[in-house]
């Protein structure tokens, strides 16, 4: 056991003996082996222990029992407290996902202090059987079958040694050192979804398959090879078609068609917020109408001409700046298009939603920006000048498409009061030689 555990650190291309850990530990017979190993190594290392107060009395006694282990073995310890079911229905999640959100939590502050190079985790071989059979039935994809990550130095600072261990041969180590350890009596417990797993549903599969734990481990050891191979096909094909510019990313439509019948778009969007749910959306942009998107708190998808274009989303209290050369600028809104055209070839369009205005008097850069008190501009067919404000009461706008209304300026002047009147001043004359066209798109 030891022998193995030290070639588990050799294998990543770890030196232990540099290093400084953290050895999570409950009390638990497969914490216990991980920091006798640890000791019995040589390592340099402390203790973290989380007390989540599920099991009252108990839950103390495991905190006894491990601050009685750190001073056995002449470590340091740390420990928290955790409020659990609380947290839990604060959040609406299970026990069990609540106690691991907030030892995660815990483990990414620890991460954070510097003070440490690796944090050891006790997760086993019969941990992985339990997680990749999980997964499967929660439907969580080809990742989710290669179960619980061993851990690299490059993934997290997260090692996990035992998980090539069986749990048996963690068992006959800790009799063989004649350790000490506290049983946790939720374990017996089949209300919790692993403990089902583990006494009830793979002891009924092995009944007709004996052999169903060796083969679920070999299964995840050929699946997490598939899906190293599969993420670098998949980075490779996506360097190829995604176009990185300054703030956004780019995705010819053509190309991304070819592969709309496989995970690409998933795998992309991914990388941005979005889940699995989300991709039916925006396989629907690829047949939509310019200017359609699909969004998240933070970011957008949208069809813009022959593309599909993955953003950040425009702050709302935000005043954008429009150059030039800018064909395309989203706000919350919808989305501008820019187009400079010959006045001879215009075809003339009578539509709220698209401005046509004389290019010889636009300024760059142009401001988009949200009405605000004391705006005024000459509104179409007018020779004076009239407030915004008033505007909206002649149009008898609701409060709320008030709040909401937008304004383009150019050169300090209001040219279009978006979606609604351009300014009398930048019309198209019988002698305007070029046009700037601008079309509104609704979200």
């Amino acid at each position: 056991m030891l022998q193995h555990f030290n070639q588990y650190f050799q294998e990543i291309g770890i030196d232990p003996t540099s290093c400084q850990f953290i050895v999570t530990i409950s009390g638990g017979i497969d914490s216990i082996v991980l920091a006798d190993l640890c000791k019995r190594s040589g390592f340099h290392f402390r203790l973290a222990h989380c007390n989540f107060r599920l099991r009252n009395e108990e839950s103390d006694r495991d905190e006894a029992f491990v601050r009685s282990l750190a001073q056995k073995l002449e470590v340091p310890l740390e420990v928290i407290h955790f409020d659990t079911s609380q947290f839990a229905q604060q959040n609406k999640l299970s026990i069990q996902e609540a106690a691991r959100v907030l030892r995660y939590q815990w483990f990414d502050e620890l991460k954070n202090s510097g003070s440490f190079d690796f944090i050891l985790l006790a997760h086993h071989a019969d941990d992985n059987i339990e997680t990749a059979l999980m997964n499967f039935f929660r439907g969580t994809g080809l990742k989710g079958l290669t179960a619980i990550p061993g851990g690299t130095k490059e993934e997290k600072r997260l090692l996990r040694p035992l998980l090539t261990i069986r749990r048996k041969e963690i068992i006959e180590y800790a009799h063989e050192q004649g350790l000490t350890w506290v049983e946790d009596s939720s374990n017996s417990s089949v209300k919790y979804t692993r403990n089902y797993f583990r006494h009830e549903l793979i002891p009924s599969i092995q009944k007709v398959f004996p052999q169903v734990e060796e083969n679920l481990l070999d299964n995840i050891e050929r699946f997490t090879k598939i899906y190293k191979l599969y993420q670098q096909m998949v980075a490779d094909l996506k360097d190829k078609i995604c176009e990185k510019g300054e703030n956004d990313i780019r995705i010819p439509i053509k190309k991304l068609e070819k592969y709309s019948d496989t995970s690409l778009i998933y795998d992309i969007i991914k990388d941005y917020g979005f889940g699995e749910k989300q991709v039916p959306d925006v396989q629907k942009l690829l047949n939509a109408t310019s200017g359609r998107f699909v969004e998240n708190e933070n970011f957008q998808v949208i069809r813009h001409r022959n593309w599909l274009i993955i953003a950040l989303k425009t702050p709302v209290t935000g005043i954008i700046a429009i150059d030039k050369d800018q064909q395309m600028v989203r706000f919350p809104g919808g989305m501008l298009e820019f187009n400079l055209l010959s006045a001879g070839k215009l075809k003339l369009e009578n539509e709220a939603n698209i401005a046509l205005l004389d290019a010889k008097h636009i300024e760059y850069p142009l401001v988009l920006r949200k009405w605000k008190t004391g705006d005024y501009f000459y509104p179409l067919g007018m020779t004076k000048k009239k407030k915004v404000s008033r505007f909206f009461i002649d149009q008898k706008l609701s409060r709320n498409v008030k709040e909401n209304t937008w304004i383009l300026e150019s050169g300090k002047k209001i040219i279009w009061v978006v979606g609604m009147r351009i300014d009398e001043r930048f019309k198209i004359i019988p002698t305007t030689r070029n046009v700037l066209k601008i079309n509104l798109t609704n979200p």
